[in-house]
């Protein structure tokens, strides 16, 4: 998610057409693309990439649940195009090393749709398995697709037990108390759970080749991380086994009566689109645990969430069909419209008119899973996806209304609706400020640390607790709404953000790659707040990211930064991260070495632009789980990091994503405040 920049009233695009020099003429073929590309409904949409675990088990769904997917053969060759030389398939571009969950899941696929074993791509994927033990390094997903497969026994999953639904809020195992994705997830998946279906291969296999030993001797049992005796994790696996045994003998009462409450909030929280939740973990595993139950595949939800998948949440690229985990409209809808104030592009113009419209429509005006919590406040925020009605983001809610500010005294007939807008999205954010005066993502004090500790969550993150990117965005939208440091709610957010500067200057990057987004979220803020920014924490904060500048002038940071401190604010030049780069430059006070380091960053930018306009971004820069479980960064070495949570720079338990939309609003951005700045 998200980064943002204070603006003010800029010349048109017409003022730029006439200026001579590249930085105008890149501006100008930015805006155009723009307009060239703008959905006739209004929006701007960018393809959402992960990694091949997405497709790989959309169809393994199709053959539990025998129904056909859309372009079926196109989605195997998705596969078979991004299977890495060595065999595996990885979780981000340039990832150091493949992934066992992806790697393991993708081979399962290919024999699910009759690949057989002797086939080259999976002899090297097996050799590669083999050679990295993955069948004993595997996340709880895996498991769980194998065990439907007959592969995994059921007794060696995480048991979720559907009676979690029963537990109320201010219990900490309580399904509210889960982040929004987990939450989601986690329901379908109780029922699944619970009846243990499996769905086996069609020659009888039980993947019998991925094993190191004779598959009837391979000790099921044993963690791949052991637990101290006495420790939560060890408490926990011991009730994870006396779930299974009650399970098994039957003693849990009214069962069927607490499953048919699952289905029941699994069907009342089905999205307009069909999905899930915006996500694909809860969409897939919900058509799963319904289609087991008996729901039929032409039963109004189940056919409704099949059919969403020839809609829009899939893609085409060289000859490949890919499946996307999430979408993103109106996140960069609302970032487009900024790129385009910015730039000039007033609100009377029918592309931003429009945009404004169809932003303005997607405000989420019904309670959500948020209102269990928070009492007496009314809806008013904006999700990421453009049927998601039941998660509104914070995220998503701030950059609305920064953009809503900002344009509302141009947009003419459209000013009243703006206005309300914006006072019911004020109203819902300040209620989702969290106690230690940040914001995060989904929910209001979703941080306890105590549910990472069952052996469902291990994998990405299981809480939403506040980060820096998402409340520096917040300060932003409220400063353009003309609050200042010293609302009170402003006050314990500067204080917050200050409290979690990292020692060299940085901030963590929650949901972009990585310091150098969150330095981006918060600098831009703190300035549009007033803040002093000639403070020793803004020349440590501008000394980082000046140092992180490459030789061709970009910035660029892998991916594998979240593992390895020594690789913050490091890696191949990207348009996106260059963007950033340039706008934390450009909330300071000038001088000689700033201005240089910006003019090297706009080289960079207009000297990598396509002659259409936009710009190439190879490499993933936007964050879903960086895969630490409590959601926060941590001052671990890479050693620490590794041993504690099992995974290295190849990231087995995150999950990267790459917002295709990234690389162009955000060069538009920083190169249009460039272009106004003073003395230009």
């Amino acid at each position: 998610m998200k980064i943002l920049m204070h603006s003010k009233d800029f010349a048109s695009r017409e003022a730029f057409a006439a200026k001579p020099g590249r930085l105008s003429q890149s501006i100008v073929a930015a805006i155009d693309w723009l307009k060239r590309t703008q959905d006739p409904a209004g929006f701007w949409v960018g393809m959402v990439e992960s990694n091949s675990a997405i497709e790989a088990e959309w169809l393994l769904a199709s053959h539990f649940l025998k129904f056909p997917l859309p372009s079926e053969d196109a989605i195997v060759k998705a596969l078979l195009q991004r299977q890495r030389p060595d065999g595996s398939w990885g979780i981000y571009p340039g990832a150091p090393d493949g992934d066992v969950n992806s790697t393991i899941e993708v081979y399962a696929a290919l024999r699910a749709k009759g690949f057989e074993p002797q086939c080259d791509e999976l002899v090297r994927a097996r050799a590669w398995i083999l050679a990295h033990d993955g069948i004993r390094k595997i996340r709880v997903f895996t498991k769980y697709w194998l065990a439907m497969l007959g592969v995994w026994p059921w007794e060696h999953t995480p048991n979720l037990p559907p009676e979690i639904i029963r537990l109320p809020v201010w219990f900490p195992f309580s399904i509210y108390n889960f982040a929004q994705w987990a939450r989601a997830t986690l329901m379908p998946l109780t029922i699944v759970s619970a009846r243990r279906p499996f769905w086996p291969l069609p020659d009888g296999s039980k993947l019998e080749e991925l094993f190191p030993c004779p598959y009837h001797e391979f000790d099921f049992s044993t963690p791949a991380k052991p637990a101290g005796v006495f420790s939560l994790e060890w408490l926990f696996r011991k009730i994870d086994r006396a779930l299974h045994k009650a399970q098994d003998w039957k003693l849990i009462p009214f069962r069927e009566t607490t499953i048919k409450i699952c289905l029941e909030w699994i069907i009342r929280h089905q999205d307009a689109d069909g999905g899930w939740g915006g996500i694909q973990p809860p969409w897939i595993y919900g058509l799963i645990a319904l289609v087991n139950e008996g729901y039929t595949l032409d039963h109004p939800v189940v056919a409704k969430g099949i059919s969403a998948l020839a809609a829009h949440w899939s893609y085409e690229r060289n000859g490949a069909t890919h499946i996307q985990a999430s979408e993103s409209p109106v996140w960069d809808t609302i970032l487009a419209l900024l790129a385009l104030h910015e730039a000039g592009v007033g609100s009377s113009t029918p592309e931003v008119r429009k945009a404004l419209e169809w932003v303005l429509n997607q405000q989420v005006l019904v309670p959500g899973d948020w209102s269990i919590k928070i009492k007496n406040v009314r809806p008013g925020g904006w999700a990421f996806e453009r049927a998601n009605i039941h998660y509104p983001d914070v995220d998503d809610t701030a950059v609305a209304l920064l953009v809503l500010g900002k344009l509302r005294t141009t947009a003419g007939g459209l000013r009243d609706r703006i206005e309300r807008a914006i006072e019911l999205g004020v109203e819902w954010t300040l209620a989702m400020q969290c106690q230690n005066g940040g914001w995060a993502a989904f929910d209001r004090d979703n941080n306890k640390e105590i549910i990472c500790k069952i052996p469902f969550c291990n994998f990405g993150e299981a809480i939403d607790p506040p980060s820096v990117d998402v409340t520096g965005h917040v300060i932003e939208a409220f400063a353009a709404l003309g609050y200042d440091k010293t609302h009170p709610a402003i006050a314990r957010a500067l204080a917050y953000v200050k409290r979690e500067q990292e020692e060299e200057g940085s901030w963590f990057g929650r949901w972009g790659v990585n310091h150098i987004y969150g330095t981006a979220a918060v600098l831009p803020a703190l300035k549009a707040v007033g803040e002093d920014m000639t403070q020793p924490f803004a020349r440590r904060a501008v000394d980082w990211i000046m140092s992180r500048q490459n030789n061709d002038g970009g910035w660029g940071e892998t991916c594998a930064s979240y593992m390895d401190p020594e690789l913050r604010g490091r890696g191949a030049s990207t348009p996106s991260q260059t963007a950033w780069g340039i706008m934390c430059l450009q909330s300071v006070p000038p001088n000689a070495e700033i201005n240089d380091a910006i003019e090297r960053g706009i080289g960079y930018l207009c000297s990598n632009q396509k002659e259409d306009g936009t710009w190439d971004e190879d490499y993933y820069t936007a964050t879903g789980f960086p895969g630490y479980g409590i959601g926060v960064r941590t001052k671990s070495t890479a050693t620490e990091l590794a041993e504690r949570l099992q995974q290295g720079t190849e990231l087995s338990r995150g999950f990267m994503l790459s917002f295709n939309m990234y690389r162009h609003y955000f060069p538009l951005l920083a190169l249009a405040r460039a272009a106004t700045a003073p003395g230009r």
